[in-house]
């Protein structure tokens, strides 16, 4: 048998946070048990970020590794989420690895990489960030281009200001035609019921949601 090439090894490992099963919480799968793959690492800072212990440690596993501990769980839907999953360039390669093996696969990343890349099969869920999030220039308005009708664009708003942008962003670009748009407010800031009024009252074609797991569990990490 052949030597590996040298640094074959590492070019099939990603930095993992941790994987688990849960109950989707967010976007068009929400309720489904699905394994959660979540990246270490994100180049943004969001003020109300609840995810922070990813951004550092985690493990290096192989591909392989990572799938095989998904099939463990025996989950139809895997969520590949971080941090921020793209910032590792190899989260392409995972993507249409879970794909090949069957299953129905998610994305949730920042809008503020590129999402050209992304295999066709995956649903990408792009996070636009609002003013108050403190990342509101990183969007990458190109990205909307790459959106199909199986993708979903998600706004987490914090206050009044946060929705009359998302509002105005969703009606200079049209989203509601693109693909589904789902506003989500800042849990433990933004009232639900009054998020969902102003929709209400503005008549927006958007999903109002609310963070599942959180109603469940709270904020417990891996669920």
């Amino acid at each position: 048998m052949a030597a590996a090439a040298p640094g074959a090894d590492a070019e099939s490992r990603l930095r993992i946070s941790e994987i688990f099963l849960s109950l989707q919480g967010e976007a068009d799968a929400v309720g489904w048990p699905t394994v959660f793959v979540r990246l270490t690492g994100c180049p943004l800072r969001c003020r109300w970020c609840d995810t922070a212990y990813a951004f550092e440690g985690g493990q290096w596993l192989h591909i392989d590794e990572i799938l095989a501990q998904v099939a463990r769980h025996g989950a139809r839907h895997v969520c590949v989420t971080g941090g921020e999953p793209l910032a590792q360039k190899r989260c392409l390669r995972l993507l249409a690895r879970l794909c090949d093996a069957g299953h129905e696969v998610s994305l949730e990343t920042s809008g503020a990489l590129d999402v050209a890349g992304v295999d066709a099969r995956v649903h990408k869920v792009l996070d636009l960030k609002a003013p108050a999030s403190g990342e509101q220039a990183r969007n990458r308005w190109e990205n909307l281009a790459h959106l199909r009708a199986q993708d979903q664009i998600k706004f987490v708003l914090a206050d009044r200001d946060d929705y009359d942008w998302a509002r105005g962003v969703v009606q200079q670009h049209a989203l509601a035609a693109r693909c589904m748009v789902l506003f989500s407010p800042v849990y433990g800031e933004l009232v639900p019921a009054d998020l969902a009024q102003w929709i209400l009252d503005d008549k927006l074609d958007v999903r109002f949601q609310m963070q599942l797991h959180k109603i469940l569990w709270g904020e417990q990490p891996g669920r």
